[in-house]
């Protein structure tokens, strides 16, 4: 098995002037016991730089991995800012922010649901189940949701999707089908009941915002809640007329 050959050394010529000084040294040539005074002296700064070399490459290697080690802490208290940690997915402040960025450019769809009777499993079952039935919806939604899309969680059971280059009819067959996933998965819970969800949709052009958004796209859940829920409603053109000219 062939052995590694070192790197090349940093003080390579700095060996050789020593090496050709200790020659001179030993055949007698050169200026004598001054010559071995300064060869010794030569001996010893040599190895302090080496030894300062060394202790420069640690500490720089020491530097890389904390500024590596300050990224990722970085990376990560962003993520905790700005996602809710039981699902992962964005949290009401970012859903804010995103929208409203979104606006400054596009029009939006924003799609707003809520989960049929929760208070009911939580009563009921407990919170541990309340939660498993929350991360069962939001993977009902990321299985469907086209790949544009962005889910946030807005409240305790209220979730939002925010559909950029989506019309309102296009918004409202997501929402469909978001509806008939959460419809059809298997929750587990103790009774074997189901779990629904009821929802909103609202479309808006560019220049809006969350607030303008979010309000018609709740009122259009609302309405959905008081029709009988696990349905969909799309908030009226004349509302959202209204809104605009408000």
């Amino acid at each position: 098995m062939a052995c590694a050959h070192p790197g090349p050394d940093l003080f390579d010529a700095e060996n050789q002037a020593l090496l050709a000084a200790k020659a001179a040294h030993a055949a007698g040539a050169g200026a004598g016991p001054a010559l071995g005074d300064l060869i010794t002296a030569y001996e010893r700064l040599l190895r302090e730089t080496r030894r300062l070399v060394r202790r420069s490459d640690k500490a720089e290697l020491e530097m890389n991995q904390l500024n590596a080690r300050l990224q990722d802490l970085a990376a990560e208290l962003e993520h905790r800012a700005t996602h809710d940690p039981l699902t992962g997915v964005l949290n009401r402040a970012a859903v804010i922010d995103l929208v409203n960025r979104h606006f400054a450019h596009q029009d939006l769809a924003l799609i707003v649901l809520d989960i049929d009777h929760f208070k009911r499993i939580n009563d009921s079952f407990g919170h541990p189940m309340g939660d498993r039935v929350i991360l069962g919806v939001v993977a009902c939604l990321q299985a469907v949701v086209p790949a544009c899309a962005q889910l946030g969680r807005v409240g305790g059971e209220e979730f939002t999707v925010v559909l950029p280059q989506h019309s309102g009819p296009a918004s409202e067959r997501v929402a469909q089908e978001l509806r008939r996933a959460i419809e059809g998965h298997a929750f587990g819970l103790p009774d074997g009941s189901g779990v629904t969800a009821s929802f909103g949709v609202c479309w808006a052009r560019a220049g809006g915002d969350f607030d303008s958004a979010y309000g018609l796209a709740d009122e259009a859940l609302y309405m959905a809640k008081r029709a009988g829920r696990n349905q969909v409603r799309l908030a009226s053109p004349a509302l959202q007329t209204l809104e605009h000219v408000v």
